[in-house]
C-alpha cells in the first residue's frame, strides 16, 4: 500500500507542469460511485482519473489538505470513516 509520501510524489508526477488548479482532488471510499458522480452529475471531465489507495484516513486527509493549500481543486469534508478503505483520486 502507497504511503502517504509515495502518493505525494506520485500525485506531482502525475500533474507534471501544469497548473495545479486545473486539477482536482477528492477522497472516497468508493471509487466507481464518485468518479460517475462527477462525469454524471457535475459534468466533469474525468479523463485523467487516477487514484491511490491510502493507509490511513488521516494520511488521506493530510495529502487531500496539502494539495489544496497548494492551489488545487478541492474541498475537505466528506463522510468517511477510518473503518473503510480510503481513495485519493485526482482528476
Amino acid at each position: 500500500m502507497p504511503t502517504k509520501s509515495s502518493i505525494v510524489t506520485a500525485i506531482n508526477s502525475k500533474v507534471g507542469n501544469t497548473p495545479l488548479r486545473a486539477w482536482r482532488i477528492g477522497l472516497t471510499h468508493n471509487l466507481a460511485e464518485r468518479k460517475k458522480y462527477w462525469r454524471d452529475t457535475k459534468n466533469q471531465n474525468v479523463s485523467n482519473w487516477t487514484t491511490w489507495e491510502a493507509d490511513s484516513l488521516s494520511n488521506a486527509q493530510a495529502i487531500e489538505s496539502h494539495f489544496i493549500d497548494k492551489g488545487m481543486t478541492g474541498g475537505a469534508g466528506g463522510d468517511l470513516t477510518p473503518l473503510y478503505t480510503v481513495y485519493v483520486y485526482i482528476f
